[in-house]
């Protein structure tokens, strides 16, 4: 240590960078884990080790593994609607409003994950946990609001025929979900890109 209390060998003056909260770091560790990996496989040990964090830094932050999983899910559905909304500002009509929401699932679909692209993180943990398990409940209030989405910017597009949005809504929330779960299977957006295709069409159509 030098006289003034700084390392040695870090020259005075220059600061070393600050490390990030061990909560995002373990929200992040966590992310690339259970997305890879699944979530009931995934235990608490390597998701700190991951992190570089002690084991206390997690039950500091985290009551449970539980509202971990909890986190993991609003933070992934923030990070689709940050997508969604990068999109929505290109859009100048309600059907390119409509396609928005197909391009963020696009864009999810293609990001650089470490061990492939494996489909909805969502749908993914959903199906892992058990019947009446709240991480499902919310799983299930997200994909509510990708369709509410959908909904608003059909009746955008059907001027004095609103009451038909809701029901041409569900039509597109399931053949997008339908082709991100086929998505995740073959590991690449082919199925997006014609549900995309799809839903232009059906729009033309109205």
């Amino acid at each position: 240590m030098s006289a003034a209390g700084v390392p040695a060998s870090v020259p005075i003056g220059v600061s070393t960078p600050a490390r990030r909260p061990a909560r995002q770091l373990l929200l992040e560790a966590a992310a690339r884990l259970f997305y890879a990996n699944g979530v009931a496989a995934t235990g608490i040990d390597t998701i700190t080790a991951e992190a570089g964090v002690a084991k206390k830094s997690l039950y500091n932050n985290f009551s449970s593994k539980a509202e971990l999983v909890a986190a993991y899910l609003e933070a992934r559905h923030e990070e689709w609607l940050g997508l969604y909304r990068r999109r929505l500002e290109k859009a100048a009509t309600p059907r390119e409003r409509v396609l928005a929401v197909f391009d963020a699932y696009l864009d999810h679909a293609n990001f650089a994950y470490q061990h492939g692209f494996r489909g909805c993180g969502l749908l993914n943990a959903a199906a892992e946990l058990p019947a009446g398990d709240p991480g499902r409940e919310a799983v299930r209030r997200h994909k509510e609001e990708v369709q509410q989405l959908l909904a608003t910017h059909v009746a955008a597009l059907l001027p004095r025929q609103e009451q038909r949005a809701p029901r041409i809504a569900a039509h597109l929330s399931f053949l997008l979900e339908g082709a991100m779960a086929r998505a995740g299977l073959e590991g690449n957006d082919a199925p997006l890109q014609e549900a995309r295709l799809i839903a232009g069409q059906l729009l033309d159509a109205l």
